[in-house]
């Protein structure tokens, strides 16, 4: 089942944009460095959000990642698809409108996911209206 960037739902089943926001919230709870979410729904048609987030060690990574799915899944979401974490470098959760993209620091700058998707706008998070706001 594919929920696009609504609010949420009559099933309960929270919207794109708001597994989004839990998600970099949960990053920044475990001290994600740059933090970022991208709308990129009008640009490629497999996600809606990318939520960018970085880690000083493979050891953050791990922490940043675990904490991530956590919080998702207690708004009853769980990732359809898990990567990267043999070595946690660049660990990715696919919730499949929303993927998770954790980096340690080397790999973040060189794979720079933020310029290769500069067009698409950045969405505020860190406040309480975020979720909500457009």
């Amino acid at each position: 089942m594919t929920v696009k960037a609504v609010p949420g739902n009559a099933a309960g089943i929270p919207g794109s944009k708001e597994v989004a926001v839990v998600a970099a919230r949960a990053a920044a709870a475990k001290q994600g460095a740059d933090i970022a979410i991208l709308d990129v729904h009008e640009l490629i048609v497999i996600t809606d959000f990318f939520v960018i987030a970085s880690g000083s060690s493979d050891r953050q990574v791990k922490t940043i990642v675990d904490e991530v799915e956590k919080a998702v899944r207690e708004r009853g979401v769980r990732p359809i698809r898990r990567e990267g974490e043999t070595e946690n470098r660049w660990v990715l959760l696919d919730y499949v409108d929303v993927v998770v993209h954790v980096f340690a620091d080397e790999e973040r700058d060189y794979y720079d996911l933020e310029r290769l998707w500069r067009d698409a706008p950045r969405v505020r998070w860190q406040d309480s209206d975020a979720a909500s706001s457009g």
